[in-house]
C-alpha cells in the first residue's frame, strides 16, 4: 500500500487528551476574560459568573459584561483549536463537545436545565464563532503551499 496524502489515523487517546485540553482552555481563559471584564466594575468573582445561566442577561450591565467575556473566550478557544487540534474537519466536533460539557456543568451547578433565552443565544453565538474562526485558521494552515523545490538547484 502506498502512503496517502494527509492520511489520518484514529487515535482515541489523542482525541481524549485534545478534549480535556480544549475544556481546560475554555474554562481557564473564560475565567481570565471574566476577571478582566469584571475588573471594570470592581465586582467579586465567583463560579456563578461561569456556570449560572442567570448571569447572562441583556438587562443588566453585569450580564452584558459576562456576554462580552463569553464572546471573547470563543475567539481565544478558536486559537486553541488552531494550535492543538490543527484539523479543520474536527473544529466543529471539538466546539460542540466543549459547549456540551459546559451545558452539563451548568445543569449540575444550577440543579436545573438552563432555561433563559440569553444563555442559549450567547452559547449558540459562541459555538458559531469558535467553530468558524477555528476552521478558518486550520484551513489556512492546511492549504498552505507545499514547497516542491527545497533542495539546491543544479545546472545541467
Amino acid at each position: 500500500m502506498g502512503s496517502h496524502f494527509r492520511s489520518y489515523i484514529w487515535d482515541p487517546v489523542l482525541i481524549v487528551f485534545q478534549i480535556v485540553l480544549m475544556q481546560c482552555i475554555y474554562y481557564s481563559f473564560l475565567g481570565l476574560w471574566l476577571a478582566g471584564v469584571y475588573r471594570l466594575v470592581e465586582t467579586r468573582s465567583s463560579l456563578d459568573q461561569i456556570f449560572s445561566y442567570e448571569m447572562l442577561s441583556f438587562a443588566s450591565i453585569l450580564g452584558r459584561l459576562s456576554m462580552t467575556a463569553f464572546i471573547l473566550n470563543s475567539l481565544t478557544c478558536a486559537l486553541g483549536l488552531w494550535f492543538f487540534v490543527r484539523r479543520g474537519k474536527q473544529c466543529l466536533d471539538f466546539t460542540v463537545t466543549v459547549h456540551f460539557f459546559h451545558l452539563i456543568g451548568c445543569w449540575i451547578y444550577n440543579s436545573q436545565f438552563p432555561s433563559t433565552l440569553a444563555w442559549w443565544l450567547v452559547n449558540l453565538a459562541c459555538m458559531a464563532l469558535m467553530a468558524v474562526i477555528g476552521e478558518y485558521l486550520c484551513m489556512r494552515t492546511e492549504l498552505r503551499a507545499i514547497p516542491v523545490n527545497s533542495g539546491p538547484k543544479s545546472n545541467l
